[in-house]
């Protein structure tokens, strides 16, 4: 790999924080920190078969859409990949990647694509922030006497051949919502063996859960001398180190109990706005068996079970299993499987009118997809956090019988290149 420089025109933004160009031997190239439609100076630092990985060495040509990142750890932190974009360009560019990952990937001719919906804040939205620990070093390069540990993320790879992910300590973070980001910079933390993250989630009246992950059995010696609960999750399970093992957040004035281990949408308001979206689109009928899988701890079950006769949720967590039941305890017609999708599906007598699913990023097994085309119901709604294993699943979906009659992007993530969405699937009229 030579280090000779070259200009590259910019063709395009791709999916993962990257734009597309060509080098001059005709080879595709992807560059972190470039915009579409830009000129600009690269340095190619790795190469597959057919593309090459480079870095932005100088921006010749700016895009009208490029500003001067907030943070100063942006660029070297793996945290943020648009900051260095306007926001509504950032909407646009999502928009347009979930396109082509569903034409390209998912072989659609012109998807119907609702115009992304925007955080009502792009800065400060986090309600639930995950740092590692990293050791502080002296400078001599050895650890301090009394070894202590600063807060970071995981740096930025260089690489497209990087195996070993490395990490930052960061002194400001833009993205976690208010109450967090005054909390987190007052934490002073020992060196603790096995330590590998600490989480901090908010929930209603500010309250604050901190959460010390391990990969060893052994307890760390804790103090508290801030206003939170705390707990330390372990191959040995949950220990309650203060307070309580859970917290409260809300949604359009509804509580949901969420303990340590389980998901739950890291920007409030647009878990909000994702709800009422859901509700505004899909058509449901009082006798209707309405199917949640990956249901989580039932944030969009609470809200559609009032609506059916009957709905079935399915999840593997078991932590979000015991919220699940909490959460929808006022309910009668709500049952709930504690397994795998791709096991329980299959086994299911019934023909469910609608199916709500949402994965995680890896999208939707096979087996789990098959299960559902296989029990046909009228309406399949796809919650997604990954454009690419969406469109994979879409293609899937159009062979198997369903029509795409809408789907809209939301902006969860502001100054990342992660793309949520909401699509609506129906079963086309031939079937």
């Amino acid at each position: 790999m030579t280090n000779d420089t070259q200009i590259v025109k910019l063709i395009s933004d791709a999916y993962g924080g990257e734009a597309f160009g060509r080098l001059t031997d005709g080879r595709a190239t992807f560059v972190p920190l470039g915009i579409g439609g830009e000129t600009v100076r690269i340095r190619p630092v790795a190469e597959k078969r057919g593309y090459v990985r480079a870095e932005l060495v100088e921006v010749l040509d700016p895009s009208p859409a490029r500003i001067t990142p907030l943070c100063p750890h942006f660029g070297v932190c793996g945290g943020c990949h648009y900051q260095q974009i306007a926001y509504e360009s950032q909407l646009e560019i999502k928009g347009a990647i979930l396109r082509e990952q569903l034409e390209r990937v998912g072989g659609m001719k012109n998807p119907p694509i609702k115009p992304t919906i925007a955080s009502p804040q792009n800065w400060n939205y986090r309600n639930h922030i995950q740092f590692h620990p990293i050791p502080v070093v002296s400078n001599n390069g050895s650890s301090t006497q009394d070894p202590l540990c600063r807060l970071g993320f995981a740096a930025r790879q260089t690489s497209i051949d990087s195996r070993i992910e490395q990490f930052i300590a960061v002194d400001v973070c833009h993205l976690p919502e208010a109450p967090l980001d005054t909390l987190w910079q007052q934490i002073d933390l020992e060196s603790i063996p096995g330590l590998e993250r600490i989480s901090l989630r908010l929930g209603i009246e500010e309250d604050v859960l901190l959460v010390l992950e391990s990969n060893t059995l052994e307890m760390p010696e804790f103090g508290l001398d801030l206003p939170l609960s705390a707990v330390h999750i372990s191959p040995g399970g949950t220990i309650v180190l203060a307070g309580n093992e859970h917290i409260v957040m809300q949604v359009k004035d509804r509580d949901f109990q969420v303990s340590a281990p389980s998901f739950f949408q890291v920007n409030s308001r647009m878990a909000e706005r994702m709800v009422e979206h859901i509700l505004e689109n899909l058509a449901l009928e009082a006798q209707d068996t309405l199917l949640d899988v990956y249901c989580g701890v039932g944030l969009f079950s609470a809200f559609l079970a009032p609506k059916v006769k009957r709905l079935i949720g399915i999840e593997s967590s078991l932590s979000a299993c015991a919220d699940f039941e909490i959460n929808l305890d006022a309910f009668d017609h709500v049952e709930l499987y504690e397994d795998g999708a791709e096991r329980v599906l299959p086994s299911l007598k019934l023909r469910p009118d609608v199916v709500l699913v949402d994965p995680p990023r890896a999208g939707l097994q096979r087996a789990a997809l098959d299960s559902i085309l296989a029990l046909e119901p009228r309406t399949i709604v796809y919650v997604s956090c990954d454009a690419a294993t969406l469109a994979r699943d879409a293609q899937r979906l159009n062979s198997g019988g369903y029509h795409l009659r809408q789907i809209t992007p939301f902006d969860l993530f502001p100054q990342t290149y992660h793309i949520e969405s909401i699509s609506f699937w129906d079963v086309s009229i031939q079937q």
